[in-house]
């Protein structure tokens, strides 16, 4: 199941980063992870220092 990003988000960009696929973009006031494109490795979890991706 894909990850998801919570209210949490601080809009860092962290997670974009270190997404390996691309599956993260910038939304309206916080980050978003499109379901279709994420392979669920958690590389965004790792990267976030509010941990707002988890998985849904």
């Amino acid at each position: 199941m894909a990850y998801q990003i919570s209210d949490d988000c601080i809009s860092c960009g962290a997670c974009a980063g270190g997404c390996p696929v691309g599956a993260i973009s910038e939304g309206d006031g916080k980050y978003v992870i499109d379901a279709d494109t994420c392979i669920d490795c958690g590389a965004c979890a790792e990267t976030c220092p509010v941990g707002a991706p988890a998985q849904a």
